[in-house]
């Protein structure tokens, strides 16, 4: 071991996603802050088959091209992302007979699919690039935390055999489900979303357009390129992912609740493949021929996991995986790493500056884990309903209005840390969060008394003018004034599209099952449902 143990600001113990975009942020924020970042994997990792989790949504996609600067190679290096699309074809191969949901334009704020072997290569090569010293190849063996103010945390790592000790003014781990924070002060937390996921990774694209000669149904998008989207084949229980990698590789996913489709009935490839067969054969006709291009497989058991806490004043936090994790559906794992940096480079900033941050580091802590709650209530028993060609067309819809109007919004226009400002809008903020509660339950409750009609259309979400708009309006600047204005909007437009969606279920035949959402609307005074024949929030009625 080397006598005299090293200084640093800030110590980063894992160089993946979310460790190396912390240390660029930091680098941007702080240009002479020192930044050491320690990685376990060998660098260069290989390309295509290295971490699951490509699909990047609004607010990820705005933390890597703007916040960290990164837009030529987003641009350049990945691939644009068509949106997020939807197919109700369990148990069938003809593609173009079944509800679509999508968009058949690109939206105004750009999105990505990311090969996660390309774009973390880059990541560290930009760090040390900016200053960072990264040392890959590096395992943590023991950590010893700062007893007051005054001491820096200490840090021992092995290379290649040897032992080395760094102290650090800040700890943060980013090392993953390997939590060594987490485990060492015992801030594991169980979540009520029990999932599973398999996933795997073929050397070849999946053209999804090409899955039909129906030129009227290619033509439904420009481009016609669906294969760019997220594409989500969805059914009872469970929902299959099909993501492009830059690389030529093609990203495969089947996430399911155990209760419809246990994991033993998919946890090698052989099995996922017996299992499309039956669930998605459309895909497995695909698949079948490219077997012998396999790159990988993987699976995790019970995927979803909360964390008693994040950020202390102790001069310690978590990001990425580290602490949190909720589902890879509507793909928010980038939304939670880009949240929760940004509120790690505020505390060091603070700290820096000679402030303390205790209090400063438990509101944030309040704050991100209610944005978890929040979101995790999207999911939790939420699958039964995913095979639904009537309920989650609207879901998705209510889901990214409450995404695009409230969650984004504020990060967008970087109030993420303005503790006063958001203290203002603490009402509107916490009506928006009780009616997504209530509406999650009632989504529920309607899905296992709808029809579940499946015609041959495309829902197109760029045809909702309101929806369009309300993903343009991301990139507004705002004032103090106009970002108050915008949020209180987002609450009223919530409020006016959970009467719509009351209406359009027949509220009244759910009886008992739509009191909550009724006792959410009720809470406050706002727009009341569209009346018959105004123009409509949700898509015409197929």
């Amino acid at each position: 071991m080397h006598a005299t143990p090293s200084h640093h600001d800030v110590v980063i113990m894992g160089g993946g996603l979310g460790g190396l975009t912390l240390a660029l942020q930091l680098k941007r924020r702080f240009p002479e802050i020192d930044v050491l970042v320690l990685e376990r994997r060998d660098h260069p990792v290989p390309h295509a088959a290295h971490k699951v989790g490509e699909s990047s949504v609004e607010i990820g996609a705005h933390y890597f091209d703007t916040v960290l600067g990164l837009k030529t190679h987003m641009h350049g290096a990945q691939l644009r992302k068509f949106g997020f699309r939807f197919f109700f074809s369990e148990g069938r191969r003809d593609i173009d007979q079944v509800t679509e949901i999508g968009a058949s334009r690109y939206l105004s704020v750009p999105s990505y699919q990311i090969d996660r072997g390309i774009f973390e290569n880059y990541l560290a090569e930009e760090a040390t690039r900016a200053g960072v010293r990264f040392i890959d190849g590096a395992l943590v063996r023991r950590i010893a935390l700062a007893e007051d103010a005054r001491t820096p945390h200490r840090v021992e790592w092995t290379r290649e055999g040897e032992t080395h000790a760094v102290h650090a003014r800040w700890l943060v781990d980013a090392c993953g489900r390997a939590g060594l924070l987490k485990r060492k002060l015992g801030l594991a937390q169980p979540n009520a979303h029990v999932c599973n996921a398999v996933w795997f990774r073929v050397g070849a694209r999946i053209t999804i357009d090409h899955w039909s000669d129906s030129e009227a149904w290619r033509a439904r998008c420009e481009p016609q390129a669906r294969w760019l989207s997220t594409n989500h084949l969805v059914g009872t229980g469970y929902w299959v992912w099909l993501i492009p990698l830059a690389s030529g590789s093609h990203s495969v996913g089947i996430v399911a609740d155990p209760r419809q489709h246990p994991l033993e009935s998919m946890d090698s490839f052989d099995k996922a493949m017996a299992w499309l067969r039956t669930w998605q054969p459309r895909l497995f006709d695909e698949l079948d021929g490219k077997r012998h291009l396999l790159q990988d497989f993987a699976f995790f058991r019970d995927f979803s996991y909360g964390c008693k806490q994040v950020f202390s004043g102790q001069r310690w936090a978590l990001t990425g995986e580290a602490g949190l994790f909720l589902d890879p559906f509507y793909s928010p794992g980038s939304d939670f790493i880009a949240m929760s940096n940004t509120y790690i480079t505020d505390l060091i900033g603070h700290d820096r500056a000679g402030r303390s941050v205790e209090a400063r580091a438990r509101l944030y802590d309040q704050i991100y884990h209610s944005f978890y709650e929040s979101t995790l209530a999207l999911y939790t028993d939420q699958y039964a309903l995913f095979g639904d060609p009537e309920v989650l067309p609207v879901k998705v819809i209510w889901d990214y209005t409450y995404y695009w109007g409230v969650l984004s919004q504020i990060f967008f226009q970087q109030r993420l840390t303005d503790l006063a400002l958001l203290g203002s809008l603490r009402e509107e903020l916490q009506h928006c969060q009780r009616l997504n509660f209530a509406m999650q339950d009632f989504l529920r409750a309607w899905s296992k008394k709808s029809a579940k009609r499946n015609p041959a259309v495309m829902l197109d979400q760029a045809a909702l003018p309101w929806f369009a708009d309300l993903n343009r309006s991301l990139g507004d600047p705002l004032d103090d004034a106009a970002f108050q204005a915008r949020m209180r909007a987002s609450a009223e437009q919530l409020h006016a599209l959970a009467g719509e969606i009351l209406q359009r279920a027949g509220g009244e035949r759910l009886g008992p099952d739509s009191q909550a959402l009724r006792a959410a609307l009720a809470e406050r005074s706002g727009p009341a449902p569209p009346a018959r024949g105004a123009a409509p929030m949700l898509f015409a009625q197929a």
